[in-house]
């Protein structure tokens, strides 16, 4: 009776509703393990081409237009709740999330906005790399020989290798005297 009621009141605290809604501790989503005992936003969050904004826009989907609660934990979802969230991960534009919050839009090869997640996010950029290489553009050949590519300065910052400090002429050679001055 004891232990009962310690579960009844474990899954009070724990916003559960029964004890039959069991809790996975892993749920694989987008190609992506992410902790079962993350809230829906936090846990997509986490999958690479989902940011912020983006998660908070789709768990906003979610309880708009899916009626399924974002607060919840992932890993209390059932496999249709799953499938729902994944659909709506792969294709966000068909559920209404506006075409800028898109990170392919107007994809080279297909012209079309598309939201890339996941390793499909990276093989399309390994891809435009790849292609401005061949193309020799600016940013291509920037890419090549692992300069900067958006336009920083690199004279004092990004670099990489062994360090040398400043030496100045009189510091070379010990007991030389200091540089001479040009004044007349």
């Amino acid at each position: 009776m004891a232990e009962e009621k310690n579960a009844q009141g474990n899954e009070k605290q724990h916003g559960r509703k029964e004890s039959s809604a069991r809790l996975t501790s892993v749920i694989r989503i987008a190609g992506k393990d992410v902790n079962g005992s993350l809230s829906v936003e936090r846990a997509i969050d986490s999958v690479k081409g989902i940011g912020r904004d983006m998660a908070r826009a789709i768990s906003h989907v979610m309880e708009s237009k899916l009626d399924m609660d974002p607060k919840v934990e992932i890993g209390s979802l059932d496999e249709e709740g799953i499938t729902k969230l994944e659909a709506l991960i792969k294709d966000p534009q068909k559920y209404g999330i506006p075409k800028f919050m898109l990170n392919r839009n107007k994809d080279f090869e297909t012209g079309k906005d598309l939201h890339a997640v996941g390793n499909e996010l990276i093989f399309a950029n390994r891809q435009d790399i790849s292609r401005d290489v061949t193309l020799r553009t600016w940013r291509g050949a920037r890419h090549q020989y692992g300069q900067k590519v958006r336009g920083q300065h690199t004279r004092s910052t990004g670099r990489t290798g062994a360090t040398m400090g400043v030496t100045k002429k009189s510091a070379m050679k010990p007991g030389a005297p200091a540089a001479k001055s040009d004044k007349k």
